[in-house]
This record gives C-alpha cells, structure tokens and sequence, in this order.
C-alpha cells in the first residue's frame, strides 16, 4: 500500500492550491491590462477585416473616390 502521511497530502494539497492561485492572479492580471486587452481587441479587428475584406469597406473606398473626384473637380473649375 501507499499509504502518504498526512503531512505530505497536506502539502501537496497547498502545492495545488498556490498553482491555482497563481492561475487565477494571472488571469484576472491579464483581464484588468487595459493596454494589452486594447491591443488584443485591435489585432482581432485588424485579422478579422483583413481575412473578410467586408463589402462595405469596398462601398466606402468607392464612396470617398467619388467625393474626393468631385472635390478635385470643383476646386479645378475655380
């Protein structure tokens, strides 16, 4: 039999309850970094509309080419 003392099972129980804490001080740490939740955010929108390319992102390229011609053609006529 492998009988452990109880001292033992009582140290490796608080061995795993410090691994826990640990774990948890480290997320929370991680969830409160607003600079580093901010940059996380902003590299998902960044992959995200690069990998998608949305349809409106073409609308509003076009859109502003539009605009923009019709300014330059404005400012030329005076």
């Amino acid at each position: 039999m492998t009988d452990q003392h109880p001292h033992d099972r009582l140290a490796d129980d608080v061995a795993s309850t410090r691994a826990q804490l640990f774990d948890t001080l480290d997320a929370i740490e991680d969830k409160l970094n607003v600079p580093k939740q901010l940059g996380i955010a902003a590299s998902k929108v960044k992959r995200g509309v690069l990998e998608k390319r949305p349809p409106y992102l073409v609308g509003l390229a076009a859109g502003v080419a539009v605009v923009g011609g019709i300014v330059m053609t404005v400012l030329r006529r005076r």
